[in-house]
This record gives C-alpha cells, structure tokens and sequence, in this order.
C-alpha cells in the first residue's frame, strides 16, 4: 500500500511539473518536503515497533526463564543470565547499542519480584537528515510466591494394602514424590515432611514411653498379670480380689489409639492436666511401623516409606487426626505457626473402608468420625489431597479433599506413581502471579 501512495505521488508530481505555471510548481515543490517526511518517519516507525515488540517477546521469555533460579543467583550472575537468555531469543542484528538490565527483590516473606528491562536504538532511513536513530525499550515484571511446606503423608498400612501390588506401587510414588520436593527446595528448611503410617492405630515409636502425652489407664488393664492366672484383665482380677501387675512400659509396641471424644477429630494440645487429650497406648497386634515427624532429612524419609508393611484393619480417622497433630504448632509435635509463606497440606490415602477404632466397628459410626476430622482440618487452612486406591468410601474421601481435583480415584496401583507424580508438582511448582 505504502509503495502504490508512493507511486500515484509521483505521478502527480510529474504532472505538476509539465505544468508551466510557476504557481503549481512552486506549491507542489513546496509540499512534497513535508510529503517525504510523512511517509519516511512511517517507515521508520514501522521498522522500530517491530523491533519494539520483538525486544518485548524476548524479555519476558528471559524474565520467566531466569525466574526459576534467580532466588540463588548473585547480582553478577543474574544479569549475565539476563543478557545470555535476553539475546537467545533475540535476533534483530538491526538493533545497536541493546542494553539488559535486572533486579530481583523480596517484597516480603515468600514473595519475590523480578524486574527485567531492555532499551537499544534502530538506525532510521528515511529521516535521517534530522533523526540519525530512533530508540526503543521494553520493561517485564515477574511476580511469584515460593511458600515453605510442611507436607504429612498420611499413608494406609493396613492387610489389604499386601493385595494388588498396592504397597509395592505405594513405595514408589511415596519416594518419586519426595526426591521432586527434595529437588525442588532451594533451602534445607523451605520442604519438610512427616509420615504417619496408620491401621488401627499409628506407631508414635517406643521412645516415647515416658511423654507425658501418652496416657496408660487402658494399656494397664489389659497388659498385666493376676495372681490367679485365670483373670486376664485388671477389672476381672481385682473384682475376683486378687491382685493385679501391669506390664512394664518396656513390653509397649508404641501403638496408640484415638483419643477421647471429641479430641479424636480435632488437634487441640495433648495436656497432662486434661486426660482426654492424650494418646491412649494400645498394646495392638497388627500394629503399623512408627511414624516420622516433620523432617528435611530425605534419607530417614525414604527409609521410612521402604520399612513400611501392611498390616491390620483400617481407622482412617487416627491417620488423618495425627497428621493433623502434627502439622499443628501445639503438643505434642509444635509444629511452626501458620504464616503467609508456610503451606500445610495432608495427602491422605486409603484403599478401605473404615472397620474398627478405639469404640466402635460400626462403619457408619466411624465414618462419622472421619468427616469431622477432614471438616477440622480444612477449617484450620490445612490442604488436604485424597487418593482412593481401589476400594473405599468414595463419597467420603471425595467430600473430605479440599477441592474436588484434590480427589483422586485410582482404579489399579500402577496410577499411583503418575498420580503423586502431579501431587509433587503442584506442591513444587512456582506460582507465577504476573
């Protein structure tokens, strides 16, 4: 179009020229000055914005890529990179004199910002008699969230997890999902991640035999020996007025059991003033490997997930209350407080039905029990993801997930590993705000 206007202009201005009357001349000579100059700086100013609007692409691709690693670059380093990734993506050899410059920033805890400018100068043509050069510059902003974590896997240890290659797949994906997180902390103490094996009951470890958070009323009634061998519990034998001996805590597996009502579902402080806080041993014979508290040591982490065996019946409501306890900055675990830069999140997983827990074998009793706890977890600002491995109450793990792509239901053990693989990720991932 640019070249036609040019064309038909000069047509005319040929026909003015044939024109001998001085008037035409004089005027024609007069407007084809600023004529020129129209349609020169258009073509100029063409030329730039495309430059412009290259530059542009090119440094928000930079300022995204060099985002990922700027939180542990020094100033040097980050504008090196800025410049290296900057000109891989920018190819307009017309552009002179190109300049990049960067600045990363915290604006506050577990918020940083990066900024990314870039300015050079095209050589004009048309106009450059009295504009040699026109400049151009492009400005990117990346804003984004790198929040802490602390993370409790909250993992079914019971019998049925021995069928259907479900531990053996379980394993797997436990210890994919943490050597991504592993990868993904830029500080030892940006990731942490407890693991609470549960069946019955959970193993909070024989070391604790003596907290003061476990209390020993019902383990001494039924683990002891009367002076006639025929009573077997504390209350037959005293009954029978015979004389009663608990067993030593030394003889303790380290299983506890729910607490009392209504603490069973809650993660109010385990306080030695108030017995219906504390944990209830239970001397259990299916009794799951001990649990691990929040840890950034990878080692001991994957140790535990290879140690675990199924074994026992199913109380998904004592897994989930004591990964609860302890993402909690209460007794016993004194988990961190909840600050704007700390995620907390539970990935609970089951492949059964709720069978028995310290009062019950009702399923309907002890499902009632479990939604209250998943409602209290989530009031508290806790994420909860939820996988069903093959069976269980679908209904309830569903409602019990914080979203319902935080469900996720997996028909064969094999879909484990891809699904905690997506879990890790979105855990991991940064969280572009710009």
């Amino acid at each position: 179009m640019k070249r036609e206007y040019v064309r038909q202009c000069l047509v005319r201005g040929r026909q003015m020229l044939r024109d001998r009357n001085g008037n035409v001349t004089m005027t024609f000579a007069l407007a084809l000055i600023p004529l020129i100059g129209a349609i020169g700086s258009a073509v100029d100013y063409s030329r730039a914005n495309s430059a412009r609007t290259a530059m542009q692409a090119s440094l928000d691709a930079a300022g995204l890529a060099l985002s990922k690693e700027a939180q542990s670059l020094t100033q040097a380093q980050l504008e090196a990179k800025a410049i290296a990734l900057f000109k891989a993506n920018y190819n307009r050899p017309e552009t002179k004199d190109v300049t990049v410059t960067s600045v990363f920033s915290t604006p506050q805890a577990g918020s940083f910002q990066l900024n990314i400018s870039a300015s050079g100068k095209i050589d004009t043509t048309f106009t450059a008699m009295w504009q040699p050069d026109m400049s151009i510059s492009a400005k990117s902003q990346i804003v984004w969230g790198m929040k802490r974590l602390e993370l409790v896997l909250a993992l079914d240890n019971t019998g049925s997890m021995s069928s259907s290659n479900k531990m053996t797949q379980l394993k797997l994906a436990a210890k994919d999902l943490l050597k991504t997180l592993q990868n993904a902390a830029k500080k030892p103490d940006d990731i942490k991640v407890g693991i609470v094996p549960f069946a019955t009951d959970v193993n909070v470890g024989t070391s604790n035999k003596n907290a003061a958070w476990i209390r020993w009323d019902e383990w001494e009634a039924t683990n002891g020996t009367c002076s006639r061998t025929q009573y077997t519990t504390k209350t037959s034998c005293e009954n029978a007025g015979r004389t009663w001996t608990p067993s030593s805590k030394n003889d303790w597996n380290g299983c506890v059991w729910d607490r009392d009502q209504s603490y069973d579902v809650n993660n109010s402080a385990a306080s030695i003033n108030l017995k219906a806080t504390l944990y209830s041993a239970h001397q259990a014979s299916n009794c799951p490997v001990s649990l691990i508290t929040l840890t950034n040591d990878w080692s001991a982490l994957n140790s535990k997930v290879d140690s675990m065996t199924p074994t026992g019946n199913t109380n998904v409501t004592i897994g989930l209350q004591m990964a609860f306890q302890m993402l909690s900055p209460v007794a016993p675990f004194n988990a961190a407080e909840p600050k704007a830069d700390l995620e907390k999140v539970i990935i609970l997983l089951t492949d059964g039905d709720n069978t028995e827990n310290r009062w019950s074998t009702s399923q309907t009793s002890i499902d009632a029990r479990t939604r209250l706890a998943c409602t209290n977890v989530r009031a508290a600002n806790i994420k909860v993801y939820t996988v069903r491995v093959i069976n269980g109450n679908a209904s309830l793990l569903e409602q019990c997930a914080s979203k319902t792509d935080m469900y996720y239901n997996v028909q064969n053990a094999s879909q484990l590993s891809a699904v905690f693989a997506t879990i890790a990720q979105n855990l991991a991932n940064l969280r572009l705000a710009k």
